[in-house]
């Protein structure tokens, strides 16, 4: 569904805005007056939320169904806002998904979907879009990492490790950026209420019956803040922020241990 799209230099293409963080993002820039490119996979969802927005706050809206587990996704998104003429100012890569069990017994095709979406999406998009920000000395990208992304993650091996990639790349994306005018950010949440512990089979879990869960849109205004703030890491909730800390001043074997632990289905 398009409304009235036109050429403007306050679009923010954000990706997997059907629901969880992605959609909280899309209000928080809708709510700033940014006219919003929404993509994932379920259009019926994207139309919802883009009638909402342009509703609620007046904003152009433009919907793109396209699964970034297909390699040729990000390229078709670029291309099809070239051929619109719209020009991204502010690129959100939220979209991305976990998988739990022991490495060796998981299934390598959705992990190598995995791979895919966490990161090679990820990096395609702001690859794609990064040179014409560059260009005009003003942009911004975030990229949605985890606080699992600071430490290793037994059960959860893989996408754990894609989340350590977002967070490294984003801070030497950062550093790289720091004199162009391109604000690029890594939001690192911890437990959220989400789809997310479900579509991970992380339900049951002792990440999600005894940490502290946040709620979406606090991790998602958390997010949009820090990155007009220039902020390079946003790390939201306080117990989260002592977590990363802790885990950063520990030995790793020891973290490590913790994790396991903290991923473990409890049945009590």
């Amino acid at each position: 569904m398009t409304q009235n799209p036109k050429n403007s230099l306050n679009w923010a293409l954000i990706t997997g805005a059907s629901s969880g963080i992605g959609r909280d993002l899309a209000k928080c820039f809708a709510g700033d007056g940014w006219s919003v490119i929404l993509t994932a996979r379920r259009l019926p969802e994207l139309q919802k939320l883009a009638q909402e927005l342009s509703n609620q706050f007046q904003v152009q809206t433009l919907c793109l169904a396209k699964d970034l587990n297909e390699p040729t996704a990000p390229g078709e998104i670029f291309q099809e806002l070239q051929s619109k003429k719209l020009t991204v100012s502010a690129l959100v890569n939220n979209a991305g998904f976990g998988h739990y069990g022991h490495f060796a017994n998981t299934d390598i095709t959705q992990e190598l979907k995995l791979l895919q979406v966490n990161i090679v999406a990820l990096t395609h998009l702001t690859k794609l879009f990064l040179k014409s920000m560059v260009a005009q000395s003003h942009g911004y990208i975030l990229n949605v990492g985890s606080t699992a992304g600071f430490q290793a993650g037994p059960l959860m091996a893989v996408y754990y490790a894609s989340k350590a990639y977002v967070v490294s790349f984003t801070e030497a994306l950062a550093n790289e950026l720091q004199d162009s005018g391109v604000k690029v950010s890594a939001l690192c949440p911890g437990p959220t209420e989400t789809e997310f512990s479900q579509v991970a089979g992380l339900e049951g879990t002792n990440l999600f019956k005894k940490m502290h869960v946040m709620e979406s849109f606090a991790v998602a205004k958390a997010g949009f803040d820090g990155l007009m703030e220039g902020k390079i890491l946003v790390i939201p909730g306080l117990m989260n922020k002592l977590t990363v800390q802790s885990n950063r001043i520990s030995p790793r074997k020891w973290v490590t241990r913790v994790v396991r632990g903290v991923q473990e289905r409890n049945p009590s």
